[in-house]
């Protein structure tokens, strides 16, 4: 095949330029101005649950100014997901907080509830004090048994940070992963399901809440004619022009979720009948996950490679892969965290790899990824 077939490029709706148009026919090039309004109203109106939603720079300073918020400083801590992307758990530490990493279930590869349960009583036996949050991660848009994991942080009135970056349009029993939490966090990197080149958004409960956000993701400035400054604040702030191409992405987003849900689909018929290659899916009918990455196991002992010398062979027939996350318990900048684990992420890094799934890759690139995979099994 001639042509490179990447794991999740980004997919324009054509309408991206009108938008980015309009901002520099109106000079409204800055950050903020009507783009960045209309794309959080249309994102307000697609979560739902009467939420509001605030566009940041970043999943991660949306991370970040949930946590100011929740009251997160020096000397505390926040239950994290071990098995997942650095920046969830990043953002503790620049609060001089300490993460506490909790292990996944298989069912899901997401948080434990199990093991959050039993990270929760060990900390206030340990530190006299109980976790400060908890941020559960919908992992390649899988959602996470966030009712248990709800249920667990009310039993203990510990508030819940969803971090949804790779879950924009799932769903757990009809509702959108995102909205269960006090807040909730998006992503629209370069990869996601939508892009806005750069940038995330802030899922929160009010209207004061939104204030709140927007206050802090503008450099804290008091209501004043002249600068003044009470609390340390943050240039988080999305830019017009980015959500500009936000709202492009806005009219072809339920059209990239069911792309990405159809690819998962070829794949299951595809491996269905293929010993030792496991694809990730629901786990049952309350989850609906939007795939935004397609994920495999791979058992050695049966198809004669691991993940990494697949990932080769693959990359040489010009088919990106990429291995699971590593866990952050086993990162070495979180060397000293505390952790409860039982291995289960390091099983999955140690055998998973994640394949093409977004609106870019064809029915026929799909076919190809999978001949490409059983020629592997052959050899």
């Amino acid at each position: 095949m001639d042509k490179r077939i990447y794991l999740c490029l980004a997919h324009m709706s054509g309408k991206e330029q009108d938008f980015i148009k309009e901002a520099f026919d109106t000079n409204w090039v800055v950050p903020l101005g009507p783009n960045v309004n209309a794309f959080e109203e249309e994102l307000k109106h697609f979560v739902g649950r009467n939420k509001e939603v605030v566009a940041l720079s970043a999943g991660t300073a949306a991370i970040h100014l949930a946590l100011i918020q929740l009251g997160v400083q020096a000397g505390d801590e926040v239950i994290c997901q071990s098995f997942t992307f650095c920046a969830s758990a990043n953002p503790v530490n620049y609060q001089g907080a300490t993460p506490v990493f909790v292990d996944s279930e298989e069912d899901t590869w997401n948080m434990s509830p199990t093991l959050l349960e039993e990270a929760v009583r060990d900390r206030i036996a340990k530190t006299g004090k109980k976790p400060k949050a908890i941020i559960p991660v919908h992992l390649y848009g899988m959602p996470a048994k966030i009712d248990e994991i709800c249920a667990i942080a009310a039993r203990y009135d510990i508030p819940v940070l969803e971090d949804a970056a790779e879950a924009l349009g799932s769903e757990f029993m009809g509702r959108k992963c995102g909205t269960f939490g006090q807040f909730g966090v998006l992503s629209f990197n370069g990869n996601k399901m939508i892009t806005t080149s750069g940038g995330g958004a802030l899922i929160v409960p009010n209207e004061e809440a939104k204030k709140k956000t927007m206050f802090y993701a503008t450099q804290a400035r008091e209501p004043f004619p002249y600068y003044q400054h009470e609390k340390i604040g943050y240039n988080y702030r999305m830019s017009n022009i980015c959500a500009g191409i936000g709202r492009g992405q806005m009219t072809v987003l339920n059209e990239h979720i069911a792309h990405h849900r159809r690819i998962h689909e070829l794949y299951k018929l595809a491996f269905a009948d293929v010993d030792g290659i496991e694809l990730k899916s629901n786990p049952d009918e309350r989850f609906n996950a939007n795939y935004w990455l397609s994920t495999i196991l791979i058992d050695k002992n049966v198809t004669g490679f691991d993940y990494e010398e697949l990932r080769i062979a693959l990359d040489a027939k010009g088919i990106e892969t990429r291995p699971l996350w590593k866990p952050m318990h086993l990162q070495p900048i979180f060397a000293n965290s505390p952790r409860y684990v039982d291995g289960t992420a390091e099983k999955l890094f140690n055998r998973g790899l994640c394949i093409p799934a977004g609106p870019c890759v064809t029915d026929e690139d799909a076919a190809y990824i999978v001949r490409e995979i059983k020629k592997c099994m052959k050899k």
